[in-house]
């Protein structure tokens, strides 16, 4: 039963989720996400820049990165590969090139309605946006109930899958062993709150984002006369015109936009919670990073790891095995045995960064539902660490079915959300472009233009309140609005 709700879920529901609304939302801000493509670059190099004490856009960045880059930059490729063949890549890059429009809007209106949380930092994102901007308390109740199942519990005992039987591979460390050092290490951070979890993004995420890309990019060099004839290999398996792969056009389209997402994460509703923490001057520039790292995360991480395995001459059609074996070999048939090695050490990396990521998600899902309770959210990191341990031991296949159906219901929530709320984005974007015409290197956002919405004045100070702001009978959630 699991399997078929599975199935229809993530292979029929999904994809029209995604990729249809995605289109809408390229389509309605003129291909924001081409529009604003080189800008991009410069809004990066911004965002370092320190906030005085608050965290940077930077930062807000690093630690979107740490989710996004993931087991499904590795492990997830692999599998999409190995059921729909290289095929599967073109869709997954199709998913991002629409779902960056999505992240672009998700992370504005994440930024828009974000709130003070009395600490001098902010908390955010679809549950935020829902309650304050569509007045559906119940709504957004939902949509945190399903955040805080899928990243708190679900991926998280995923990724522990993913890297302790990685290790197991590559050393031979009992998975229970490995499963149990990973929840100490993490319970550590975990203590420390968003600040600490930042502070070790910072500082992980650029690491092994480079020496991943580093390596690969070395095996694609070491054969760049192979690279057009299996880019073009892509291209034709896409439309199951290259004979070895036609039977895979379903598979391939499925598993291309199902991996897409899970590595991306686009339009799931994730990413805003993160990236309303930073301290931005504008909201649309919070959205322009985060669209900006969907394109890293997809066309340049995960088509790393996809020339990696086209290229290296291990994979065949019909390749039966699971996506981290399939890379481990894949780069040993390069480099040698410390391949296997290396591509554990790096999942090892990927994967910690990313149950970090996964536990901020959950405890900020935790804080909107039952408010600031120290002993609610003890419960939830003892919780989470013994789902590590747990998740370190069980079948991959049914952690999967799991966290896709789990995945698709919160991209339901935030898809028909955001699209509800399309003309607020569409309104907050025109007054960024405005101000870049007009020569603005870095647009301000003039809360009293924005009157009508109900926005946060300790987080926009120049918000004038809004009209009906406070939904009748719904309780507030925040002190600084009391």
């Amino acid at each position: 039963m699991l399997e078929v709700l599975n199935d229809f879920l993530s292979g029929k529901v999904l994809i029209v989720l995604i990729v249809g609304l995605g289109s809408y939302f390229t389509l309605r801000s003129r291909f924001v996400q081409f529009r604003h493509f080189a800008h991009m670059f410069s809004v990066f190099k911004d965002s370092i820049r320190s906030s005085g004490g608050q965290l940077s856009s930077f930062q807000a960045l690093m630690l979107s990165l740490a989710g996004r880059v993931g087991a499904g930059n590795i492990a997830g490729v692999g599998i999409a590969v190995t059921l729909g063949g290289p095929g599967a890549v073109f869709w997954m890059w199709v998913t991002a090139l629409v779902g960056m429009s999505s992240s672009f809007f998700e992370c504005t209106l994440a930024q828009v309605y974000k709130r003070s949380d009395g600490d001098g930092l902010y908390r955010g994102g679809p549950a935020y946006y829902i309650q304050h901007g569509l007045k559906l308390r119940w709504m957004a109740m939902v949509f945190a109930v399903l955040l805080l199942v899928t990243y708190g519990f679900a991926f998280n005992g995923l990724q522990s899958f993913t890297v302790t039987h990685s290790l197991e591979n590559a050393f031979n460390i009992p998975v229970q062993y490995s499963g149990i050092a990973l929840a100490v290490l993490l319970g550590l951070v975990f203590i420390g709150g968003i600040k600490r979890i930042a502070s070790v993004s910072d500082l992980l995420v650029p690491v092994k984002t480079l020496a991943y890309i580093a390596v690969t990019v070395y095996v694609i060099i070491s054969q760049i006369e192979l690279v057009p004839g299996m880019l073009a290999t892509i291209v034709k398996s896409a439309f199951g015109l290259e004979p070895a792969f036609a039977g895979l056009l379903g598979s391939a389209i499925v598993m291309g936009v199902k991996r897409g997402v899970f590595a991306n994460e686009a339009g799931l509703g994730s990413a805003p919670n993160v990236a309303a923490v930073a301290s931005v001057k504008h909201p649309a520039a919070q959205g322009v990073v985060q669209a900006f790292s969907v394109f890293l995360d997809t066309f340049v991480i995960c088509t790393c790891t996809a020339l990696l395995i086209l290229l290296s001459g291990f994979y065949t059609p019909g390749f039966e095995g699971d996506g981290i074996v399939l890379t481990q070999n894949s780069l040993a048939a390069v480099v040698g045995d410390w391949g296997r090695t290396f591509i554990s050490v790096a999942l090892s990396l990927f994967v910690f960064t990313c149950i970090l990521y996964n536990y901020y998600l959950g405890e900020n899902a935790l804080q909107f539902l039952v408010g600031r309770s120290k002993v609610a959210l003890l419960a939830y990191r003892g919780l989470v660490l013994a789902l590590i341990c747990w998740g370190s031991m069980q079948n991959l296949g049914t952690v999967f079915a799991f966290a896709d159906i789990t995945m698709t219901c919160l991209a339901f929530v935030n898809l028909t959300a955001l699209a509800m709320l399309i003309k607020v984005g569409l309104r907050v974007m025109k007054d960024y472009d405005e101000q870049r015409k007009a020569g603005i290197h870095q647009p301000v956002f003039d809360g009293s233009k924005f009157a009508d919405l109900d926005l946060d004045r300790a987080s926009w100070p120049t918000a004038k309140p809004a009209v009906d702001a406070q939904p009748q009978g719904a309780p507030e959630l925040l002190s600084t609005q009391r």
